[in-house]
């Protein structure tokens, strides 16, 4: 099996590049969003944590916000809760798609919390970033004080994309990602 790590600055488009692989996707972004609505493990971890911010069970992403607003350090307490989650997910993902040709791997903190393997092809996305700017902008409850304390804990874009085997750049056009896509599989075999 290979497997294929999407790495990137925030909103460069990883998930959209990750979908369009065409190959099973484990996005850890959907994985973390589902612990917080059905899992009590987790809200009871994060609770005893920071009773503070996390109250009630579904965990509401606004109060997972709101502690990582008022502390930096609760920002690594959820991380350290979540990512331990994640990775007992992303087992079972890989176990249940052993027998693929390929897999993509959509986390974002893939190098920061050593998750890839070294065997592992890392791709980077590369956008604009005006066009990146647009984009968060544009999502809902876009924070920018919770965009930077996120981007306190990424490993620097350079050092990510020198650690890429690949570049696909993202013009956020279906035709840009398509051509980098297709060079990626081409080169892999």
């Amino acid at each position: 099996m290979i497997r294929i790590g999407i790495i990137g600055d925030i909103g460069s488009g990883k998930s959209y590049v990750a979908n369009n692989f065409g190959y099973p996707v484990f996005n850890a972004d959907q994985e973390v969003s589902s612990l917080y609505k059905k899992n009590r493990k987790i809200f009871r971890s994060l609770n005893r944590l920071i009773p503070k911010y996390i109250v009630s069970f579904p965990i509401d992403k606004r109060e997972i916000s709101a502690a990582i607003l008022a502390n930096q350090l609760n920002l690594k307490k959820i991380v350290k809760v979540v990512h331990k989650e994640i990775r007992k997910k992303m087992k079972l993902f890989l176990i249940k798609n052993r027998n693929r040709k390929i897999i993509i791997l959509d986390i974002p903190l893939l190098l920061e919390n050593k998750i890839n393997n070294k065997k592992d092809i890392l791709v980077y996305v590369e956008s604009k970033k005006f066009k990146i700017n647009e984009r968060l902008k544009n999502r809902l409850n876009f924070n920018n004080k919770l965009f930077n304390k996120f981007k306190k804990i990424q490993l620097p874009i350079d050092y990510k994309k020198r650690k890429a085997h690949f570049i696909i750049k993202n013009d956020f056009t279906k035709k840009s990602v398509k051509i980098g896509i297709k060079k990626v599989l081409n080169e892999i075999g």
